[in-house]
């Protein structure tokens, strides 16, 4: 059993859909981070830099007592290499997916979660910051459109933690001032991710938490 603690956010819902990819048993907390429950002590202790997602294994592959672990690019690798799924195992393919995990990680969710605040909710708009941050973004977007022109999937040929990294950073878009005509390669890996049954129901998991 893992316990997820979770708000349905682009970092909570990349733990979902591996999860709900991989078929784990796994039950969610909801960490409202609207609320602060992200500064509980309870919460500090398995995710000392007050972010969700977090989770707690109970059935680590050594076999010895429970293990948290916090960072959602650390969950997803931890999670890849515990069920042998989503990261491949040849050197080339694993190079070039962990690429773009850190990519997602190191620029793509950040530049993204800037376009949010400065756009969305800074109480305020200061023009100089909403157009940095729509502007990154733009860049980064062509740069998975680059990607996603010469390959299937961020991962590579086949489906893996750099799109479930990535994948939940797009689902905002509009509010983001992306033209998404602009990059069809991007437009039509988002619809086949949307259309995945698991993608389905992890973002069901999402209205339930939010209900």
């Amino acid at each position: 059993m893992i316990d997820l603690y979770y708000w349905p956010t682009p970092n909570g819902h990349k733990i979902t859909l591996f999860l709900e990819e991989a078929g784990l048993e796994y039950r969610i907390i909801p960490v409202d981070i609207g609320k602060g429950d992200q500064f509980r002590p309870d919460f500090l202790r398995i995710s000392p830099n007050n972010k969700m997602p977090a989770i707690i294994d109970h059935a680590p592959a050594d076999g010895g007592s429970p293990i948290s672990i916090f960072e959602s690019g650390e969950i997803l690798l931890y999670l890849a290499e515990k069920t042998g799924r989503f990261l491949p195992s040849a050197p080339r393919e694993k190079i070039a997916t962990l690429e773009w995990l850190f990519w997602q990680m190191g620029g793509f969710g950040p530049m993204l979660g800037q376009n949010h605040h400065f756009t969305l909710y800074a109480p305020e708009k200061i023009p100089y910051a909403i157009k940095r941050y729509q502007d990154e973004t733009k860049r980064l977007y062509g740069v998975l459109e680059t990607r996603l022109g010469t390959q299937p999937f961020v991962s590579g040929a086949e489906y893996g933690i750099a799109d479930m990294a990535t994948y939940p950073w797009t689902r905002t878009w509009k509010e983001q001032g992306i033209d998404l005509e602009a990059f069809p390669a991007v437009k039509l890996w988002r619809e086949g991710i949307e259309s995945r049954p698991a993608t389905q129901r992890a973002l069901a998991k999402a209205d339930e938490v939010k209900r």
